[in-house]
């Protein structure tokens, strides 16, 4: 009766990004999460020292014991390290019965790269399609659209071409424009926005996981997707208004802010689970 949602991405021992924070994110929303995992970074709020991303066949085996016993009702993406991994996983999204979220991860906060040029090519080829809806920051748009993005127009326009890969939706983050933080939706050839106002602080690690993982865990609580990125956006914004602080490079966003609604499907048996029960 709970509702369950999969991160297939990389591992930050630190906690501020990658699967843990998907899974403190889902956790927030009562959504039960697991885990696949593709690649182990050495990292901390100051720096990526080392990345060893995982076999594919490795990763995929991690995935079909997901698939076999405990099917999520919705599923995200995060780094997935090479073109192998990409595709292994590309072709098991093609037949996924839920919506899969892919955050196409290419650099890390500390300017480190998590996936290489032959990957991103497969990425659009293959995962794309499969996809309910991708979240690309403006850097990862300028290369996913091959355009430069850096402005509302140019966002609109790199959405719509990179919807013509196939994903159904697309959520272009203007985290890193001047002014405030507008998000750019392009559904069902609809453009929405989604402004925010700029919190000034170097704690913004793991802010694109935390996005896309409350994005997740809504649609897998039912919302639809413009109500899931409403109550995502939020989140994500009171999460870095919030921020705990910690560390001594770019810290963590504050993944106990509190969550939107409960979740449809558990609002109606009064669940604990639930940060907001029924």
């Amino acid at each position: 009766m709970i509702p369950i949602a999969l991160t297939i991405a990389g591992s930050d021992p630190s906690g501020g990004a990658g699967l843990q924070a998907d899974l403190k994110t889902f956790h927030q929303y009562g959504v039960y999460g697991a885990s696949v995992v593709t690649l182990l970074t050495v990292q901390n709020t100051q720096s990526v020292s080392a990345i060893k991303i995982l076999g594919s066949d490795f990763v995929i085996a991690q995935l079909d014991a997901v698939l076999d016993d405990i099917m999520p009702v919705a599923a995200k993406t995060g780094a997935l390290g090479n073109a192998a991994n990409v595709a292994a996983i590309a072709h098991r999204a093609a037949t996924f019965p839920f919506p899969l979220v892919v955050d196409p991860v290419m650099i890390s906060k500390h300017g480190q790269p998590l996936i290489d040029d032959d990957a991103v090519e497969v990425l659009v080829r293959k995962l794309l399609p499969a996809a309910f809806l991708v979240t690309p920051n403006l850097s990862e748009a300028s290369k996913l659209a091959s355009m430069k993005v850096t402005d509302l127009r140019t966002m609109e326009k790199a959405a719509a071409v990179i919807a013509e890969s196939g994903a159904k939706h697309v959520l272009v983050k203007g985290g890193h424009l001047d002014g405030d933080a507008v998000d750019v939706l392009w559904s069902n050839g609809k453009t929405y926005l989604f402004p925010a106002q700029r919190t000034e602080t170097r704690h913004t690690h793991g802010t694109g996981c935390v996005l896309s993982a409350a994005i997740t865990a809504r649609l897998a609580c039912g919302d639809d997707i413009v109500s899931a990125v409403t109550e995502a956006k939020r989140f994500i914004t009171e999460a870095i208004r919030t921020c705990p602080g910690l560390g001594s490079g770019s810290g963590p966003v504050n993944m106990h802010a509190i969550a939107g609604p409960p979740c449809k499907g558990l609002e109606a048996l009064n669940c604990r689970i639930c940060p907001r029960p029924g």
